[in-house]
């Protein structure tokens, strides 16, 4: 499994400890972005989308790819970045709440830690930089990957919707079920565009992740 799509980074923004917010970008016009380590303590979703995309040599014709959009969290091993702000309650929506944000540690877990929502809508330098890259690719669609709910939560079941349910054997979901003030999701539909796409990787190991997805996904890649 080689792969030279790691020359292809291009530098987008700086997280608030000076790591370079990389993504790799296409060759043509953007029709769909993919974004994985929003969240810090959910690495596995940068892992799958690593070991897929070294299945192939060259840059997508339309797919563009943001590894991880948290690196200073992951590093840290945080849900927030550097500034314990949790960046997918930061983006600049008219429904922003600067209230702490209540996580669990593991999905049974009471919500027993609280992080912020961000000084201001868009305070963050990574949901900021997100931001304008998002704007500058202009992609018809956004594919946010998270783990480890299990499913495919989107307000429309799409074509596109429906293929990454029958990738991943996960149900789609048009609502996680708890409100997401400042999210992602929220912007892209006060944006009118694009249409995001939340995929929820299901709860098991990296090894198995990549056993039972990597192919199937890669396949899925090559039809956007």
């Amino acid at each position: 499994m080689r792969s030279t799509l790691s020359q292809a980074f291009s530098e987008y923004g700086r997280s608030v400890l000076g790591t370079a917010l990389r993504y790799i970008p296409c060759k043509g016009r953007c029709r769909l972005l993919v974004i994985a380590g929003i969240h810090g303590e959910e690495p596995e979703t940068t892992f799958l989308l690593s070991r897929t995309l070294r299945m192939f040599e060259e840059p997508f014709e339309s797919v563009a790819f943001v590894l991880c959009a948290n690196p200073d969290g992951v590093t840290l091993g945080t849900r927030g970045n550097a500034n314990g702000v949790d960046l997918n309650r930061n983006f600049p929506t008219a429904n922003w709440n600067g209230e702490p944000v209540q996580t669990r540690s593991v999905l049974e877990a009471p919500r027993d830690t609280l992080l912020s929502a961000g000084a201001v809508p868009g305070s963050e330098p990574e949901t900021a930089a997100l931001v304008s890259l998002i704007q500058k690719l202009a992609p018809e669609a956004i594919l946010s990957m998270h783990a480890p709910i299990a499913c495919v939560d989107a307000p429309v079941r799409s074509a596109m919707v429906d293929s990454l349910c029958e990738v991943f054997g996960v149900p789609w979901l048009p609502d996680i079920g708890y409100p997401t003030p400042g999210s992602l999701g929220t912007w892209c539909k006060e944006q009118k565009s694009p249409e995001c796409i939340t995929l929820e990787l299901p709860r098991m190991s990296l090894e198995a992740l990549f056993d039972r997805y990597a192919h199937s996904f890669a396949e899925w890649l090559k039809t956007v």
